[in-house]
């Protein structure tokens, strides 16, 4: 929108035609002077609104680095959560393979014994034979050969848990060593999502400082062509932006409040019919009873299939939203509050400085309850809301597209559509409107 120039067009004007001496005070300007001043005015005013598409640009390249700088620092934070899992993972294993290792150690012994009694015993044709020598004759014999048959059963038995112990030893140490695989894998990628992270706060902090001396040159160029000082300027910007935004979140609120409209009025009609679909089959039970397939007296026999209680009715409504635990909800905001005012700083989770999903992890730990110190796994691990079910305590999720996994900003719901966050680098932990910036679009409750 063109700024207007009014005062702009009149400076022009006077300029071509201020008076040289007092003989022509009261020359009227030509018509060629009148366009030359409009011209000019004209040339003002496309520098006005170049200025101000400059500075809008600006803000952006600056909205473009912050963001960048998040999904980078809650990358990083994911890459930490996967090595603390990769590790957990890796000792598991290893533990498992000390077990089956010690196990096999008890049936290798086991075994090892069985096959030296095999030699020591011989054969059972051998003792078979040794038998029908001595003097006890066949029943001793046949009393030998059985003795024999369980030796031999037992040895075949241990030799049999020999290899079973000596296969899950093997799969527990395969295992361990992939385990180890993951979390060396996992290792270097955290290196690298760390990196990943260093740079792009890196340019998010040069982006802010080289945006800032920008448009205040910019500024500096506004105040001369509008005729005003350099505060004024930068007090209308400021108040511009505001503007600007204030209209943005009254946008995205009226926006979210349409779609909650609409998604509990769809609800509220799938329950209708429902409930008019399952009153039309009770009414055809009642019209047409199933037939009577015995001579028993129907009299005496109740009616299983249609029943006047209510109680065993189908339950049609909503099931109502899981409420946070008691007090819970209560001290993870009160938390949150009492961090108001302290610096973001990326991977931090307190005491004195937070990143996003720090500040979040620190507050609902207050509440007696763990969430990983990720934004991403965060929402996985609680259960998904819509905006309108939102309740004090309540996450509220950013994300770059419709996949939970792009998510990366978490803040925690305050109540009246304000949250409580750390917002980026350069900006302390607030509470402010909850759209404040671009609408969230993920939702839930820990």
């Amino acid at each position: 929108m063109r700024r207007p120039v009014i005062g702009i067009a009149l400076v022009a004007l006077v300029a071509v035609t201020a008076p040289a001496s007092a003989d022509n005070a009261h020359h009227t300007p030509t018509r060629s002077e009148v366009r030359e001043a409009e011209r000019k005015a004209d040339a003002a005013a496309d520098d006005v609104d170049g200025i101000q598409a400059q500075i809008d640009r600006a803000n952006a390249s600056l909205e473009a680095a912050s963001i960048a700088a998040q999904q980078a620092a809650e990358a990083y934070n994911g890459a930490v959560w996967r090595l603390q899992q990769a590790r957990k993972a890796e000792r598991v294993a290893t533990r498992a393979s000390r077990r089956a290792d010690r196990s096999l150690a008890v049936v290798k012994h086991d075994y090892r014994d069985a096959i030296l009694e095999s030699f020591v015993t011989g054969s059972p044709d051998l003792n078979e034979f040794s038998a029908l020598l001595d003097a006890d004759g066949l029943s001793s014999a046949l009393d030998r050969v059985a003795t024999s048959e369980i030796v031999q059963r037992e040895f075949v038995e241990k030799r049999s848990a020999y290899e079973s112990a000596a296969g899950k030893a093997e799969e527990a140490e395969e295992a361990a060593e992939d385990a180890t695989d993951e979390a060396a894998d996992a290792k270097a990628d955290a290196g690298e999502a760390k990196d990943d992270a260093e740079a792009a706060v890196a340019a998010a902090q040069s982006a802010a400082t080289t945006v800032a001396d920008e448009k205040a040159l910019l500024l500096q160029k506004l105040a001369r062509l509008e005729g005003i000082s350099v505060d004024l300027a930068q007090q209308r910007q400021a108040a511009l932006e505001q503007q600007r935004q204030e209209e943005i979140a009254e946008q995205a609120q009226q926006q979210a409040a349409e779609e909650q409209a609409a998604l509990e009025q769809a609800q509220q009609e799938a329950a209708e019919e429902q409930a008019q679909q399952e009153q039309e089959q009770e009414q055809e039970e009642q019209e047409d009873p199933p037939a009577d397939s015995g001579d028993s007296d129907d009299s005496d026999t109740p009616d299983d299939t249609t029943t006047d209680d209510p109680s065993d009715e189908p339950d049609t409504e909503e099931p109502p939203a899981t409420p946070p635990p008691a007090g819970g909800a209560a001290a993870a905001v009160a938390f949150a509050r009492a961090q108001i005012g302290e610096p973001y700083v990326w991977a931090a989770d307190g005491p004195d400085s937070w990143d996003c999903s720090g500040l979040t992890m620190g507050a609902w730990a207050a509440a007696g309850k763990s969430l990983p110190h990720y934004s991403v796994a965060q929402y996985a691990q609680s259960t998904p809301i819509s905006s309108g079910s939102l309740q004090p305590g309540d996450l509220v999720f950013w994300g770059s597209s419709s996949d939970p996994s792009s998510i990366y900003h978490v803040a925690l719901y305050a109540g009246n559509n304000m949250i409580i966050h750390a917002p980026r680098t350069g900006r302390d932990v607030s509470e402010e409107s909850m759209y404040y910036w671009i609408p969230p679009n993920f939702f839930a409750r820990p």
